[in-house]
């Protein structure tokens, strides 16, 4: 099954709900960032929340999540468009720890102690951007956390990425339900009460669950309306134009000093790793053309 996205609604429960696979995008993230099982696992759940953050939105709008905990992950930035294209990055993707009571332990590896941004370019004057402090460090629970209390729209997310026994990605999706006032308390009891007993995501998943099939584990007999599906890919709009562009914010004087080493300068993407190689000459003229 192909990497994808379901967006529903409910009359009935007067809620809207999301779920994805994200198999295939998190696997080449991970694998273009070279990260350990823990680190894997912390990206790909971050993906894909952001994934899931990302189909609300519309147009040229964008959203970025960046998670900075005292952990030795450091940090984990993702961003996501409506598309659902998907890119990011982790601080350490060495970093890796033990299994905490058979789990992987996210919290132990991002800190428990930190924040999470939420940036919004909404093609507006300037972007909107929410600050929460990290509650539980699971990524699903921070991003709830902050939809709820942020953008005042209670929200429940599940998340997961299992790393396979290669160190490759064996699967990785979730779900977001958000409630739409008025809010249906019964139904929103009943909906949060499935999503308690719910199997855990990755065995879903693995068994071959579609996320329509999550959804209506989720919903059983609340009925619900198909909006669309759209496909999920890991995509970086990286350039050499826009590492141009980067490099001339340094200044023709530091320009030319980069300029005078013998070997050529390599500009890495952090969210993709794509390597920019800049001749000694490439950089003397685009010190030339800022000058």
């Amino acid at each position: 099954m192909n990497d994808q996205l379901i967006r529903v609604i409910s009359d009935e429960a007067n809620v809207r709900a999301m779920a994805c696979l994200t198999t295939a995008t998190v696997r080449e993230a991970c694998a273009r960032h070279r990260t350990s099982p823990t680190a894997s696992v912390a990206l790909g759940r971050a993906l894909t929340g952001a994934a899931l953050l990302g189909a609300l939105l519309k147009g040229r709008q964008r959203v970025a999540l960046k998670f900075e905990g005292n952990g030795p992950l450091g940090k984990i930035v993702v961003e996501a468009d409506p598309m659902c294209l998907v890119h990011g990055y982790v601080g350490n993707p060495a970093a890796d720890l033990p299994l905490k009571d058979g789990r992987f332990d996210i919290p132990g590896a991002l800190g428990r102690a930190g924040l999470l941004t939420v940036t919004k370019d909404l093609q507006l004057k300037s972007p909107y951007q929410g600050v929460v402090n990290l509650v539980s460090s699971e990524i699903a629970e921070d991003i709830a956390y902050y939809l709820t209390e942020s953008e005042q729209t209670p929200s429940a997310m599940g998340l997961t990425a299992i790393p396979d026994e290669h160190g490759g990605i064996a699967v990785a999706g979730g779900f977001l339900i958000q409630s739409l006032p008025p809010a249906n308390e019964a139904a929103l009891d009943t909906l949060t009460g499935r999503i308690k007993n719910l199997p855990p995501l990755a065995r879903l998943f693995h068994e071959g669950a579609s996320p329509k099939d999550i959804l209506d584990r989720i919903f059983g007999d609340i009925p619900f309306e198909i909006l669309g599906h759209q496909d999920v890919a890991f995509h970086c709009g990286c350039s050499r134009d826009r590492i141009e562009q980067a490099l001339i914010t340094l200044g023709p004087t530091e320009i030319r000093s980069l300029a005078e080493r013998a070997e050529d300068t390599t500009v890495t993407c952090e969210f993709c790793r794509e390597p920019y190689a800049f001749t000694p000459d490439d950089l003397r003229r685009l010190a030339d053309e800022r000058h």
